[in-house]
């Protein structure tokens, strides 16, 4: 039997990088999954390998910003799996720029997507994770989230947002036995550092005690940790994953 044997997870960003390794995680634990994500070619993708291989996934195409879209996604998987009973609000875009440079569009749909994309998500699970009796949200924060980073005003923004969020959810939700929790990685092997330039990202290592980036199976574990029973008493937590880098 698997840590997450017969649960029910929809897990956002879930077409590639930490969402897609969080879903393989998940369905080799016995999880059936929904990869949710916007990117089309890539879900299906996503789909069709893990669905190859035995595990029982569906890909929905989701725009988290927009609140018909999501409940859309609930009500489909609800329809194939009978319930949910695991929400992982993975799903997140960059649009970096110096504050006095970044434009009022680039603001607004990072917070869109990173913090707003959240609140529709979870608010629209919520009524599934009280009618099982038993739920968990896991949402995704970050280190820049925690001690800002120069370029990412919305991005630290929203970050920083889900930490708020996930407290008062916390307390909100605990008497329901739904466990609210976050995870904050630090600088992460994905396509999203893949643009950082090569200097730039030696500097970062030489400030992680571990001597590395995070690798996307880093993430996912933590993630396994926080949507399995193993982790019935923890709610509230931020959980960083960033090899120490916040020491």
């Amino acid at each position: 039997m698997g840590r997450l044997q017969d649960k029910v997870a929809i897990i956002t960003g879930a077409a590639n990088g930490i969402g897609l390794e969080a879903a393989v995680t998940f369905v080799k634990e016995g999880a059936k999954v929904v990869l949710a994500d916007f990117d089309v070619e890539a879900g299906k993708k996503s789909e069709q390998e893990l669905t190859s291989q035995g595990y029982d996934v569906v890909f929905e195409q989701v725009n988290v910003a927009n609140r018909e879209s999501v409940d859309h996604l609930v009500e489909q998987a609800v329809n194939r799996f009978g319930g949910i009973d695991i929400l992982v609000n993975n799903a997140g875009i960059t649009r970096d720029a110096m504050l006095s440079k970044m434009t009022v569009d680039q603001f607004k749909q990072v917070i869109d997507v990173n913090l707003t994309g959240v609140f529709h998500c979870t608010q629209a699970v919520l009524p599934q994770l009280i009618e099982r009796g038993k739920g968990k949200v896991i949402n995704t924060s970050s280190v820049s989230g925690t001690y800002g980073n120069m370029g990412q005003s919305n991005y630290a923004a929203a970050k920083a947002g889900l930490i708020g969020l996930t407290k008062t959810w916390a307390k909100e939700l605990g008497r329901k036995n739904v466990n609210v929790n976050a995870v904050a990685p630090g600088f992460t092997n994905t396509a999203m550092v893949e643009t950082v330039p090569d200097h730039v990202i030696e500097a970062l290592v030489k400030q992680v005690p571990m001597g590395r980036l995070g690798e996307p199976s880093d993430i996912a574990k933590a993630y396994l940790y926080l949507a399995s029973d193993d982790s019935d008493y923890v709610n509230g937590h931020v959980l960083h994953v960033d090899g120490g880098i916040m020491m």
